[in-house]
């Protein structure tokens, strides 16, 4: 019982000196190696290309990109969580050829239920080796753009607003019906939930007339 109590208090001071919420989640990050060149740096909407291997905390391997499946890295779209939280956080600013080492807390890993071979309440520790940079086919700057309203979707109003800026930018006249048809042809597709809105997630994948 005073075991108990003694819990409750500490937790409770915590949330006290910090103002009424515990401290964010943080990942450790550990650069292993560093290109001497480095002519862009990764940031949110870049698709990577990965190498990566992942161990729990007792130094079991539960994967690698090396050895396992196709032994092929692997792409993803950074932070629209397409992967884990740790990596969204973990691999911002890295260089192609740098090489991290991620310790991540389970709140930004899989959490309480785990996954496959990962526990509930897992620390993970991951290797990873970006290998190349692109340009996503959105960027995450392009949609803050077009979110007028600041809500992370899309509605078929922002969506005509932007295609009458991007034609006005290339020298051709507005054209509303034009517009309108392109906008619903552009929902058609990638509004895949057919909530009238297209998320910062629907966003990532291209259509041309974006």
């Amino acid at each position: 019982m005073f075991l108990a109590c003694l819990s409750w208090f500490c937790t409770s001071l915590l949330v006290f000196v910090n103002g009424g919420k515990l401290p964010e989640a943080e990942v450790k990050i550990t650069v292993l190696h560093k290109p001497f060149l480095c002519h862009r740096k990764s940031k949110y909407g870049d698709i990577l290309l990965v190498h990566h291997e992942g161990y729990l905390s007792n130094g079991t391997k539960f994967h690698s990109s090396y050895t396992q499946g196709d032994k092929q890295p692997v792409w993803f779209t950074l932070g629209i969580k397409e992967v884990i939280k740790g990596w969204d956080k973990g691999l911002q600013g890295m260089c192609a050829g740098e090489k991290r080492r991620l310790i991540i807390p389970p709140a930004l890993a899989y959490g309480k239920e785990g996954k496959g071979k990962i526990p509930p309440e897992a620390t993970l520790t991951f290797n990873i080796e970006v290998i190349e940079i692109r340009n996503g086919p959105r960027s995450h700057e392009s949609f803050q753009e077009m979110d007028l309203n600041d809500d992370w979707k899309l509605s078929k109003q922002e969506v005509k607003e932007y295609l009458k800026k991007e034609f006005e930018r290339h020298g051709y006249p507005p054209n509303d019906t034009h517009h309108e048809q392109m906008v619903e042809d552009i929902f058609k597709k990638e509004d895949e939930n057919e909530d009238g809105f297209i998320s910062s997630r629907e966003f990532t994948y291209k259509h041309d007339e974006l």
